[in-house]
């Protein structure tokens, strides 16, 4: 009986084991997977209207502009420079490192290459001395969350304009644009270093970006983590009453292309 009850007690230990071994290699796997491949990344604001809203899940392809430290967890530095580096384009959507802590992740637009003069003149950008073309598109309300109290929590409007933006190469996007006269709505103009990008929101008004040089300021390349490739889900908050929010699945945003 005993020797039975140890071959028992073996076999248990042996499942076990192969059950932690297997636990280990998925992690590792997944790791790899997430820091090589591609990552997943939620949006918190709405820094990105039109283009992303607060509240969609998305994948940034990781292998787009090559390897840096910030391609691993808590990164590494285990990297030198960039690996198997691919410039970006102007136009891309980047999720990056923000350059002031390294730390926290951001998601913006490429706008500015190294060596560009960009300014922004009456809201619109002046870029290497000459304007982005700008078309008018349609009135927009959006409705989001915010807790107007702490022990109330409540749903807001606000009426801004849709702008179609395009870019010397062709690329054109959708950004929001209400005022003209804020702070960085005028500004001096910015010469981006070697080796650096300058990166805007879509939502103007409503976005910290490259534009506010001691909060973000230029992104260095290294910091880039990856380009946005799609949204895989998406909710939202949607008014029902004078200040209540409920939030929905918005299931026409799921496998929708970033562009």
């Amino acid at each position: 009986m005993k020797e039975i009850t140890l071959g028992r007690d073996k076999n248990k230990k042996h499942k076990k084991e192969n059950f932690l071994t297997s636990i280990i290699v998925i992690i590792f796997l997944a790791l790899l997977f997430r820091s090589f491949v591609v990552g997943s990344y939620n949006i918190p604001s709405g820094s990105m209207l039109r283009t992303l809203h607060e509240g969609d899940y998305i994948f940034v392809s990781k292998w787009a502009y090559g390897y840096s430290r910030h391609s691993l967890p808590f990164s590494i530095p285990i990297i030198p420079n960039r690996l198997f580096s691919n410039k970006p384009e102007r136009g891309d959507v980047a999720v990056f490192k923000l350059p002031t802590d390294n730390r926290t992740d951001y998601i913006k637009r490429i706008i500015g290459l190294p060596g560009d003069t960009i300014q922004i003149v009456n809201g619109q950008v002046v870029l290497n001395g000459k304007t982005l073309e700008y078309n008018f598109k349609e009135d927009y309300q959006v409705n989001r969350f915010k807790n107007l109290k702490k022990t109330s929590q409540g749903c807001l409007n606000e009426k801004t304009i849709v702008y179609e933006e395009i870019l010397p190469n062709g690329v054109s996007y959708e950004i929001l644009n209400t005022f003209d006269n804020l702070p960085q709505d005028n500004t001096s103009v910015y010469r981006v270093p070697k080796d650096h990008y300058f990166l805007m929101g879509d939502n103007r008004d409503n976005s910290q970006d490259s534009r506010f040089l001691k909060k973000v300021g230029f992104v260095p390349f290294e910091n880039l983590v990856g380009q946005a490739g799609i949204i895989f889900f998406s909710w939202h908050w949607k008014k029902v009453g004078k200040n209540l929010c409920l939030s929905n699945v918005k299931w026409n945003r799921a496998f929708k292309l970033i562009r």
